[in-house]
């Protein structure tokens, strides 16, 4: 039996936003080490104006490090963290560039941010030689969702063919991309036979049809409501799936989960480096 990896250092970027923040306030929450600085991503102005901010309970104090100082730092936490690993919410425009930066001073991380170029993103990662954990989804029961589906779409190719499908995701307005995971499921979907691609996408963000699909108030600023509509060509058989979160502690769990696991794979000196939140579902590490 493998020994258990060391307690890894997580820095999280950023803990500006609010998904950042929320995993944070999950790493501190877990016990872990906690890096108590952030890339403030885009914007100079905020480490400029700001020299951090607080989170978790505790209210532990965390540093703003503007992006024309973040390599320097990040080189000299590499140094003081020997387990350092990055977790990445940012923007869909910091993507590429945030994961080219970290590979190119060999630092392990987990990005959950979502959008950007994700072939790019893939092959930069693989070229790097780091460890890292890779998905658009970090919600543990929701990856659980996609792959039954992915093992139903796997065995029975054109089970839906024919059928039409109608996609409605929902998120708080702050959220400029489609969902990844809605893009995901209409993957195994059409290997199921039906012909929608996710031009298809019905996204909510206005707040007042927000509330009528009976999304809490105190959700509008953090959710994610979709339902996934199946029709037979003659409407007389349908089928309806449906998960609708309120909040961001799933995914931070979720993510807290994901460097569980990757500081496993390092300690281990797994030959395989890439890894999504599949593969911390197969491996059984969630607390």
């Amino acid at each position: 039996m493998a020994s258990a990896a060391p307690a890894p250092a997580v820095m999280v970027n950023s803990c500006t936003g609010k998904m950042g923040n929320a995993v944070a306030e999950a790493v501190l929450r877990a016990g872990l080490p906690f890096v108590p600085m952030t890339i403030t991503g885009e914007s100079r102005a905020v480490a400029q104006k700001q020299k951090g901010m607080a989170v978790g309970r505790k209210k532990t104090f965390v540093e703003f490090i503007g992006i024309e100082d973040r390599e320097h730092r990040l080189l000299l936490l590499k140094q003081q963290y020997p387990h350092l690993i990055i977790v990445d919410f940012t923007l869909p425009s910091c993507v590429n560039e945030n994961a080219m930066l970290y590979g190119e001073l060999g630092l392990n991380f987990v990005m959950g941010t979502t959008g950007g170029d994700r072939e790019k993103l893939m092959k930069d990662a693989h070229a790097s030689g780091v460890y890292a954990v890779i998905a658009p989804q970090m919600g543990k029961q929701i990856v659980a969702f996609q792959a039954m589906l992915k093992y139903m779409s796997d065995r029975f190719p054109g089970a839906f063919s024919g059928y039409s499908l109608s996609v409605t995701e929902s998120h708080q307005s702050s959220k400029v991309d489609t969902s990844g995971t809605a893009k995901a499921v209409i993957q195994s979907f059409q290997q199921l036979g039906t012909q929608m691609d996710e031009k298809g996408i019905t996204m909510i963000r206005d707040p007042d049809i927000q509330l009528k699909l009976g999304v809490p108030k105190d959700a509008l600023t953090g959710h994610a409501y979709h339902t996934y509509h199946l029709s037979s060509p003659d409407k007389t058989v349908s089928f309806e799936f449906q998960h609708n979160v309120a909040g961001r502690t799933v995914y931070a769990e979720g993510t807290v989960d994901a460097v569980l696991f990757l500081a496993q794979q390092i300690h281990e000196r797994s030959h395989k480096r890439l890894f999504n939140m599949m593969d911390v579902l197969e491996a059984g590490v969630m607390r």
